[in-house]
């Protein structure tokens, strides 16, 4: 983590405590842009070993090599499924993965838009919502002023660092708010502070 974010983030007294414990940033950006968003769909709304977990198993249906849109396509959706899926969820990676083939979907455009208008492209697509494109927007493309609003375990840890027993969403963006531009990283030290249970 650069030294203007440390600058900006220390500045919240409650989120240093838990930098200092937790130590350097290190988010893992995924260089495939499909991976990315397929990861994501696979973690909307389940834990974080169970994530894990099954995206190796989608992984593990192709092989060594990360799936390409045109390999995913080949299977059923009875196939996807198969790994753990939900069959929404299996749905949602095949017709994603259809949209990219029939060149209805290019990701490859996002890399110069602004986050919002990322996210209202994104949620046009059969499966995925503000916080999925929020994910792919920190895991794919890097971008470090993101705050996903929806997530559970980000505001679970918020109440716990801050003692806030049910916040409005003003009193949270008050609070985040003064991580801008480096909201992303902020979020993740939350992440990671809600995973080691190091809050004070």
């Amino acid at each position: 983590m650069h030294d203007a974010a440390l600058f900006v983030l220390n500045k919240d007294k409650k989120l240093k405590k838990i930098i200092s414990s937790v130590g350097e940033c290190d988010i893992k950006i995924i260089s495939n842009p499909f991976e990315a968003l397929v990861e994501a769909i696979i973690t909307q709304q389940i834990s974080d070993a169970a994530g894990k977990s099954v995206s190796l198993k989608f992984k593990n249906l192709f092989g060594k090599k990360y799936p390409a849109p045109s390999d995913v396509i080949k299977l059923s959706k009875h196939e996807i499924k198969s790994i753990g899926l939900s069959r929404m969820k299996a749905e949602y990676i095949f017709d994603l993965s259809q949209m990219i083939v029939d060149k209805k979907l290019d990701l490859q455009i996002f890399k110069k838009m602004s986050n919002e208008n990322i996210i209202s492209e994104l949620t046009k697509v059969r499966g995925i919502g503000r916080w999925t494109a929020e994910m792919y927007l920190i895991f794919a493309l890097g971008r470090m002023d993101v705050f996903p609003l929806g997530d559970l375990g980000l505001i679970n840890g918020i109440k716990k660092l801050y003692n806030l027993e049910n916040p409005s969403t003003d009193e949270l963006l008050t609070i985040t708010n003064n991580w801008i531009p480096y909201r992303t990283i902020g979020t993740w030290y939350i992440w990671r502070g809600v995973k080691n249970f190091q809050f004070v």
